[in-house]
């Protein structure tokens, strides 16, 4: 049996195959030859050579094999079957390739000859082009022919409007109609035109009635007028009617002084007149401005007399006035009122003795924290000092007073409480020679030790003029 060269894989695969069944043949044999010994040893010698039987090659058929060595026959009919059938898809393999080679020879010389027939394809399509020219040319004789059958029908128009007299005289009437009904309008405006004066003849009460809204107008109206000038004279009777009956007096006295002189023969001459005049008007001048100088005491006495309104701080100074008759003592406020021309701020004047107490008083019971302002005062009959605290958490201000003796200002310092007071107790004792018992470091900051007497006292003398 002849074998065709094919993969090696498969080949090997027979080969291990035919050797597999070559073991198993001789395996076999050999104890078939045992137990043919067995047999002739019990029967006797055997009749076959089995040098031949070991010494025979593979058979190539398959009737080659005994009948008993059915394991061998059956191991090559399957090496066999294998083979084939590997032989079989071997051929249907290499079929399959050669008709995919074949179908992929056969695109590619389709293709081929695609692309040789591209060049070709311009040929037909100028019978293409030639049909669309001929197309086109067919239709622009159709349309040639559409405008010219149109020009005809446009020309022919004029035979067949030859029926439009009936519409013309249609049209005709239509317009006469509308000229009649426009000249009907016109003269049914003129008769209204004409109409409006009849028709006016009845507004004649309306006419009256306007003219009685009219007069009743006028009439209102010199009425307030005259109510207007009244006012007027009431408001210049006091100084007006003054200079007014003043002048009139002196006119008639002067007109007196003339008629008497006449009668005694002499002539009243124009300076005289002059002066009687001039002399009667400044009498009455004299008269109106002591009539406004009354008025003015008058409105300042009842300035005066009117009640003074309420602080709305007035609930604050009572409490700090009670808060420290409370905590220090009575003797400590000499006086406490409302300061209207420093915004109503609530103002206590201490007695000197009270003054540290009633700062921490303040301080501890109404959150009086800091000292906002602290100055001093010559009155010429005593020094004052002048301290405000402030309470930012709840916008409230106190003004606290103390009156020291002049000859010997002094009084405790405040810096152990606020300690924003070091400064200004050491300007107004720079200034005016007020000593703070107490400071920490009192001492003239402006001028220097060195500097003879305080400049804000009303008795400094500057030794030198030229500072």
């Amino acid at each position: 049996m002849s074998r065709k060269k094919g993969n090696p894989y498969k080949k090997q695969a027979a080969r291990k195959a035919k050797e597999r069944a070559k073991k198993l043949l001789e395996e076999k044999k050999k104890e078939l030859a045992l137990e043919k010994k067995q047999e002739n040893a019990v029967k006797g010698p055997m009749p076959s050579n089995p040098v031949k039987a070991e010494s025979s090659s593979w058979p190539d058929t398959e009737a080659d094999y005994p009948a008993s060595d059915e394991l061998v026959k059956t191991a090559f009919l399957e090496d066999e079957h294998w083979t084939l059938e590997q032989e079989l898809d071997l051929q249907r393999q290499k079929a399959d390739a050669a008709a995919k080679a074949r179908e992929e020879a056969l695109a590619k010389k389709k293709a081929k000859q695609t692309e040789s027939s591209k060049p070709e394809e311009p040929t037909t399509s100028a019978d293409d082009l030639a049909k669309q020219k001929a197309e086109a040319a067919a239709k622009a004789k159709a349309a040639a022919l559409a405008k010219k059958k149109a020009k005809e029908a446009e020309a022919a128009e004029p035979a067949e409007s030859e029926p439009s007299p009936d519409d013309l005289a249609k049209q005709k009437a239509e317009a006469a109609a509308k000229a009649k009904a426009a000249a009907l309008a016109k003269k049914k405006a003129k008769e209204a035109e004409a109409a409006e004066p009849a028709e006016s003849v009845p507004s004649a009460d309306d006419l009256a009635k306007q003219k009685a809204e009219a007069a009743a107008k006028a009439k209102a109206a010199a009425l307030a007028r005259k109510k207007a000038k009244e006012a007027v004279s009431d408001e210049l009777s006091d100084e007006d009617l003054a200079k007014k009956k003043a002048v009139a007096a002196a006119k008639a006295k002067a007109a007196a002084l003339a008629k008497q002189k006449r009668e005694s023969g002499g002539d009243a001459t124009a300076d005289e007149k002059a002066k009687a005049v001039a002399a009667a008007k400044a009498k009455a001048a004299a008269a109106a401005k002591a009539k406004a100088l009354g008025k003015g005491k008058e409105k300042e006495m009842e300035e005066a007399a009117a009640p003074e309104r309420p602080s709305p701080n007035e609930p604050f100074l009572n409490r700090y006035t009670k808060i420290v008759s409370e905590k220090v003592g009575k003797q400590a406020v000499e006086e406490a009122y409302i300061n209207r021309l420093s915004k109503d701020v609530p103002t206590l004047v201490i007695e000197i003795d009270s003054y540290i107490d009633v700062l921490l008083a303040l301080k501890q019971e109404e959150g009086f924290t800091f000292l906002s302002e602290l100055h001093g005062t010559d009155f010429g009959t005593h020094m004052e000092v002048f301290v405000q605290l402030s309470c930012f958490a709840e916008k409230k201000d106190v003004s606290l007073k103390v009156k020291l003796d002049r000859e010997a200002p002094a009084m405790p310092s405040a810096a152990s409480i606020f300690q924003g007071a070091e400064w200004p107790e050491c300007e107004v004792y720079d200034l005016l020679g007020i000593r703070f018992d107490g400071h920490p470091n009192l001492h003239r900051i402006f001028l220097g030790e060195d500097w003879v007497g305080f400049p804000l006292r009303k008795d400094y003398e500057a030794y030198d003029e030229e500072v």
